[in-house]
């Protein structure tokens, strides 16, 4: 991303954003409530086109192609959403197949191997019939990253992975996460509050500030917290560390 303003309305969110997103890393883009995380991943995942700037996606200027265009580099993304987004009418792995069924010409069969393949990735190989109103939290979250996962994205896309998890269904996302990592090679891009995970997993991030509405620091989390001079980052990025696990916050934009 290149000189980004992010606009809701009149309201100007986040300005002269830059930053870019190594390839094969987990990414964090961190700051406190209101300080525009989860529109500059709306922005990165196609829903909401930025006033001013590029977003560069494999030398390709995203906002600057056609339709089409957007819509193939868009397949190679797969987005966990905060809530998890599970259609309740569907059973898991209907949701997890509904993006093979959209998408590609694979048959019945195939998809169905797949479904299941995924599910067990995510350790929800025999929750595939239940309907998300059966499902607990965690579980939710884990079907919809199995979803996230139908078509083998290249970028998967986390928003609040952990929000709502108490803190050892957190611990366990985020060695899932990790595991993922290591084991599909993709490109991870997490929005977080929770700075126990953040320290866990991300090797690069971002830091936004609400009042100045931009970047103010780059780096992993480790780095902002060890490293950095500034005080907004400095306060936010040790508000926790004298907590226990059970104090983990979980909080939400």
């Amino acid at each position: 991303m290149r000189h980004a303003t992010l606009c809701h309305g009149r309201k100007t969110v986040q300005r002269h954003l830059s930053f870019d997103v190594r390839r094969g890393s987990i990414f964090a883009i961190m700051g406190g409530s209101g300080a525009g995380k989860s529109t500059v991943l709306r922005s990165m995942i196609g829903l909401l086109r930025p006033y001013a700037g590029t977003m560069m996606v494999a030398d390709k200027d995203y906002w600057a192609l056609e339709p089409s265009g957007r819509a193939a580099i868009g397949r190679h993304f797969g987005v966990l959403f905060q809530s998890g987004a599970l259609w309740s009418s569907l059973t898991v792995g209907e949701n997890v197949a509904l993006p093979l069924q959209m998408l590609t010409r694979l048959d019945a069969r195939t998809i169905r191997r797949l479904v299941e393949l995924k599910l067990a990735l995510v350790g929800m190989d025999d929750a595939i019939g239940l309907f998300p109103a059966q499902l607990s939290g965690g579980m939710v979250k884990r079907a919809g990253l199995a979803r996230a996962l139908a078509l083998d994205p290249d970028v998967l896309f986390l928003d609040e992975p952990s929000s709502g998890l108490d803190p050892v269904s957190a611990r366990h996302f985020d060695d899932l996460i990790l595991d993922l990592r290591s084991a599909l090679g993709a490109t991870i891009v997490v929005v977080s509050h929770d700075l126990a995970s953040l320290f866990a997993i991300a090797d690069d991030g971002v830091f936004l500030d609400g009042q100045t509405r931009t970047a103010i620091a780059h780096g992993s989390p480790t780095e902002l917290r060890d490293r950095s001079q500034d005080p907004r980052v400095h306060a936010f990025m040790w508000r926790e560390e004298s907590a226990s696990p059970g104090e983990r916050a979980r909080e939400v934009v």
